[in-house]
């Protein structure tokens, strides 16, 4: 850190707004530029960048800061922008579920007893392919990997990835529509 840099913290620390408000200035723009680039949404990107100058006022005084004063707010917003990012994955992941439930308790019995057929040949089926082909199609649709995700987890290529999965939907396709046929 400069030794500009530090007499700005410290008078931030001591409850120095004018400076607090130079800093704000400062950062602001780029800081939500930043975000904007990770997160795609500019008021969530507002928020994140409000939120980090907020809790750094409000923490002033315990703050500390062992690299530049910048390189401390764009590692806030990356680590604040990927939270939110999971907080919205998961609460997309809770909505669809929620909708799955509802849509299963409207079904009349005999349609859940189909649904429960299907379901369990589906899982038979899928039982039934080769180990690394049925792991590759298990983590696309089940865990909703993506190929280049699954080619990195597994130490594979998205080649490998792509012709497994290919192999998988044909199996698939070809004993559900079997199945269907009966």
């Amino acid at each position: 850190m400069t030794s500009r840099e530090i007499e700005r913290l410290e008078a931030i620390k001591k409850g120095d707004i004018q400076e607090f408000e130079l800093l704000f200035r400062e950062f602001y723009q780029p800081l939500l530029n930043y975000a904007m680039a990770i997160i795609k949404s500019e008021p969530d990107a507002e928020e994140v960048v409000q939120d980090i100058f907020f809790v750094l006022w409000k923490n002033k005084k315990s703050l500390t800061i062992h690299s530049s004063i910048s390189a401390y707010l764009y590692k806030a917003v990356q680590n604040n922008c990927l939270q939110l990012i999971r907080y919205q994955k998961r609460k997309l992941n809770y909505q669809q579920d929620r909708q799955i439930e509802n849509e299963y308790e409207s079904l009349s019995p005999g349609e859940v007893l189909q649904y429960n057929e299907l379901y369990n040949e589906i899982n038979r089926i899928v039982d039934e392919l080769p180990e690394n082909c049925k792991t590759i199609f298990m983590l696309n649709r089940f865990h909703g990997l993506k190929n280049s995700e699954i080619a990195e987890k597994l130490a594979i290529s998205i080649k490998t990835v792509e012709a497994n999965m290919t192999k998988a939907l044909k199996y698939l396709k070809q004993h559900i529509n079997n199945y269907a046929a009966n």
